[in-house]
């Protein structure tokens, strides 16, 4: 999950002025967003777990890569009305729900509901607003739905839309993650099989989370995440920015920093003497005094999030690319963009222990767990010179995973499940035969 904030904000237009209004999006001039008849025509509406303008991660750049094969509608996360009055940081959320164009074929949908949209015994109010926001929002944009993906375990959404296909993309172990998200683990499981039982076809990224899929009952589709092959090709040309001036060669991470990172991976290699460029935003809550004391050693440099447009310039720094994931359900059960994406632009990469790193079966991922033999794989990497070879067999590896060719291959599983005569759908074991 790379640290890169979406490329292109879409030209806005305000929703109603109430925290929910009537129910109707705000449509930007609407002859703009429908263009002429048909264009919206096979639109794939999908529900993702990040907001479109916030770090790049799988689902923005899925819907990049989709809306190439077909229209898109991008749905952001439902948020509190009340959010900007709390955060000043998230000061462009609307008062309303918003539907605005953002790129030819790709239209976004940011829904406004009310405060505490994921707490208990609100969830139902909240996939009913948001259901008649995507209902209205397809409706404003005027053509067929193929399908709607949805990232949300914990909306059911699937309907709103007459869509031919209902597709739930279980990008990630949620239910493992529960605590880092802030959820109850047991109401998500029972909210996420209620999702799951609407569903036509179950996408996966992860091969742990298509085994649990299929013992409850479900043929999962595994498509794990890819890489932006382009967006990386040209990193030995980037310009290196300012602030990340470090003696090298670079130990890097790019990524965020919270209770999923393995801290003592990286305090061991600052503390072998190496240059440890960190790139991404860190969590307040993870380890303050622990990473305020890593941040100030001399050798290191946090240099907090970044546009994607400009990880290029970091990753040109960066030596041997960092994956260190601590042991736990949620990154046993994740797909981490980052190992990719250190391959795309040419770099070593050690990670630890992963089913994901395991799945993509290449030696030119090295897996080391425990801060020792971290340590001695970065220490043997970074001794390693960057010849034009190695970077070529990387980017040739990462090539065979990107994002081009994993839109392909989900536009195929939804519009296969889409022909299906009669819903795919399975009986779903209850929670409590886990």
């Amino acid at each position: 999950m790379l640290a890169g904030a979406g490329a292109r904000g879409p030209a806005r237009a305000d929703g109603p002025a109430g925290p929910v209004g009537d129910g109707s999006p705000g449509v930007e001039q609407a002859g703009a967003i429908r263009g002429q008849a048909g264009t919206w025509d096979g639109l794939i509406v999908l529900c993702a777990a990040n907001d479109f303008d916030g770090m790049k991660m799988g689902d923005r750049h899925l819907a990049d890569h989709l809306s190439r094969l077909a229209p898109v509608l991008y749905v952001d996360p439902p948020r509190s009305w009340l959010t900007p009055l709390r955060d000043p940081a998230a000061a462009a959320v609307p008062r309303g729900p918003r539907l605005t164009l953002a790129a030819p074929g790709l239209a976004r949908l940011t829904p406004v509901v009310q405060p505490g949209p994921s707490r208990r015994g609100a969830t139902g109010l909240t996939s009913a607003l948001t259901r008649r926001y995507l209902r209205r929002a397809a409706a404003a944009l005027g053509g067929q739905v193929d399908a709607v993906v949805s990232g949300w375990p914990q909306y059911p959404v699937f309907g709103s839309c007459r869509e031919r296909a209902r597709v739930y993309w279980a990008k990630d172990d949620f239910v493992g993650g529960a605590s880092l998200l802030r959820l109850n683990p047991r109401l998500l499981a029972a909210r996420e099989r209620q999702v799951v039982a609407g569903a036509d076809l179950v996408l996966v990224a992860n091969p742990v989370v298509a085994a649990t899929w299929r013992e409850r009952g479900m043929d999962p589709v595994l498509i794990p995440f890819g890489t932006d092959v382009d967006a990386y090709r040209d990193v030995d040309r980037a310009v290196p920015p300012p602030d990340a001036r470090l003696p090298p060669p670079v130990a890097g991470l790019v990524g965020r920093i919270n209770g999923r990172t393995d801290l003592g991976l990286l305090e061991a290699i600052a503390e072998r003497g190496h240059s440890l460029l960190l790139v991404g935003p860190k969590d307040p809550a993870f380890e303050p005094a622990r990473f305020e004391s890593l941040r100030r050693r001399p050798n290191v440099r946090w240099v907090g999030a970044k546009p994607f447009e400009a990880l290029p310039g970091y990753l040109k720094v960066i030596d041997v690319g960092l994956v260190p994931y601590r042991d736990s359900a949620f990154n046993r059960g994740s797909c981490p963009l980052k190992t990719l994406e250190y391959l795309a632009a040419g770099r070593a990469v050690v990670a630890t222990d992963l089913p994901a790193v395991r799945w993509l079966d290449t030696g030119l991922i090295t897996i080391a767990s425990g801060p020792r033999a971290f340590v001695a794989e970065v220490d043997r990497l970074l001794a390693e010179p960057l010849t034009a070879s190695l970077v070529a067999a990387r980017q040739r590896f990462a090539a065979r995973h990107s994002w081009a060719g994993r839109a392909v291959d989900i536009h195929a599983a939804i519009s296969r499940a889409g022909r299906r005569p009669e819903p795919a759908r399975k009986h779903i074991l209850p929670a409590s035969a886990d």
